[in-house]
């Protein structure tokens, strides 16, 4: 495990992150966004509806949990299988999340605040794909929500969702070897909607693994710019950043099929669906890990985004090291946020364990936030004791590919 007396840069990454939070004015971004928590926009609820919630919270005091009912959203997100190193047996982390389907705010108003934000007018046809993809940031989530998972037939008991309606268990699960990943699906009654579909990827103990950031890494966000994360997450298409696509193609061609992929991204769960799709045209399969900290919270997309970054990092690949030591790991990130600072940790606390760390210099004022972010002092106090050569600052993706290629060729000779 990482240990935290010994950090090198995690005070300097905060800072900066303190200050492209005030130079670009993210604090007064944030108070301008709709809080659909608030009793402005949340929908008065009746003497029935009261009553039924409180029979509801009663329920959940069941510490053995309650079935999903046919009313409930399920989302079920990909995972890695893994062999433990303590027993010797095939386990994965199965992540799930529950909700509500019904939206106990005025949902037009809530778009109307986020378009004002935004400079949109009243009637912008932008508005549709504004509401669309704040749904699931106004959902109320379930918690003490349990069912049953078929994973190469067996019957995983999932659940209960915790206080955030999120679940997180670790099982044993069946060694596939008929491949890279197989499919599980929920079973849950017929009118549960949401994503009951779910892909585990396993891999082997042994040989190379990828963990890559999202945000400004693979895919446009502007996380140094609070209007411009908005934008990008409730307006834009999803763009993947250019010649990121071809790098990733190249080094998945140079991989056993085994090899795992994770994203880490400090982007929230609530997006997943959506990034789901944008990794699935663009990249190569693999599981994503996304915070839990902003359910209904339209302001916590960009404190998510902006705050915490390293040790939240830091903790995921911790865990994602614990369950697949033995691999040699190519990390992959950029220079807005903490993913030098997170990177360079990891090095120091397992150097035969990270191979290679590719940081994208983000040149873009308006992602990047500060240009002190590429400042060679900043990546050389990141990398201290780190060898020169385990680490690669690029403008241009096709920089890399020849780097990996002669590093796995090597390797395999």
């Amino acid at each position: 495990m990482v240990s935290t007396s010994n950090r090198v840069s995690s005070s300097d990454a905060g800072a900066m992150q303190l200050r492209t939070r005030q130079e670009r004015h993210f604090d007064e971004v944030e108070a301008s966004l709709p809080d659909p928590t608030a009793s402005t926009f949340r929908i008065q609820e009746s003497l029935h509806d009261k009553a039924a919630g409180f029979m509801t919270r009663l329920g959940n005091l069941n510490s053995f949990g309650r079935q999903v009912s046919g009313r409930d959203i399920v989302w079920l997100f990909d995972n890695t299988a893994y062999r433990s190193q303590k027993t010797g047996e095939w386990e994965a982390e199965f992540v799930a999340a529950v909700f509500e389907p019904d939206i106990k705010c005025h949902l037009a108003d809530v778009v109307s605040g986020v378009a004002k934000t935004l400079g949109l007018a009243d009637d912008a046809e932008e508005r549709d794909t504004i509401e669309a993809r704040l749904i699931p940031f106004l959902w109320d989530i379930q918690t003490v929500r349990v069912f049953k998972l078929n994973h190469l037939g067996r019957e995983l008991n999932i659940g209960p969702t915790s206080f955030n309606g999120i679940t997180s268990d670790v099982l044993k699960v069946r060694h596939y070897k008929g491949g890279r990943s197989i499919k599980a699906v929920a079973k849950v009654p017929g009118t549960v909607k949401g994503l009951l579909e779910m892909q585990t990827y396993y891999a082997g103990e042994e040989g190379w693994g990828v963990i890559s950031d999202i945000d400004d890494t693979i895919k446009i966000t502007k996380t140094g710019d609070p209007l411009g994360i908005l934008r990008e997450t409730f307006i834009e298409e999803p763009r993947p950043v250019s010649g990121m696509p071809q790098l990733y193609a190249s080094i998945q061609s140079l991989l056993p099929r085994d090899s795992p992929w994770f994203y880490l991204s400090a982007s929230p769960y609530n997006l997943y669906p959506l990034l789901q799709q944008f990794r699935d045209k663009h990249y190569p399969r693999g599981t994503m890990i996304l915070r839990d900290s902003s359910w209904r919270s339209v302001a916590g997309l960009l404190s998510a985004l902006t705050m915490g970054t390293e040790e939240y990092k830091i903790d995921r690949m911790d865990k994602i090291h614990s369950w697949l030591p033995k691999r040699k790991m190519i990390l992959v990130g950029d220079s807005t946020q903490s993913d030098p600072e997170a990177y360079g940790e990891m090095y120091r606390a397992y150097p035969d364990w990270v191979k290679k760390i590719f940081i994208r210099k983000v040149t873009d004022i308006s992602s990047v936030g500060l240009e002190e972010k590429n400042q060679l002092s900043r990546f050389e106090k990141a990398f201290k004791d780190v060898p020169h050569d385990v680490w690669h600052v690029f403008e241009d993706p096709d920089d890399c590919r020849m780097i990996v290629q002669r590093m796995i060729t090597q390797d395999s000779t």
